[in-house]
């Protein structure tokens, strides 16, 4: 691959794997090709697993350790993970479909 011009500029393995890709060796060469995106998503992967590992410290504390089934932990740790997602969601939508499942639940 050094010696073909096409890919005698490259700067690193982003630029190797979109090469790759406009080539169409991807095609012919794919355990090179994945081997190239698994080592570009590494880096993503573990600073993703760091984060939520450090956001369940967070969300699961000493208080809430035993009392916090699996659904509830998982539910909330992708609303904290995902605060900037869920801060642009209306809340009014969201508070009528609860008044709306049951009469005797109070208004907000």
């Amino acid at each position: 691959m050094r010696s073909h011009i096409k890919f005698s500029a490259l700067k690193g393995m982003v630029d190797l794997s979109k090469k790759l890709v406009e080539t169409k060796k991807d095609k012919v060469y794919p355990l090179v090709y994945l081997l190239i995106k698994l080592t570009l998503t590494l880096l993503v992967a573990t600073a993703s697993v760091e984060r939520a590992l450090s956001a369940m410290s967070i969300v699961k504390n000493q208080i809430m350790r035993n009392k916090m089934g699996d659904q509830w932990l998982n539910d909330s740790l992708t609303v904290y993970l995902e605060n900037d997602v869920f801060n642009a969601i209306d809340n009014e939508p969201i508070i009528h479909r609860f008044q709306n499942m049951k009469s005797c639940r109070g208004q907000f």
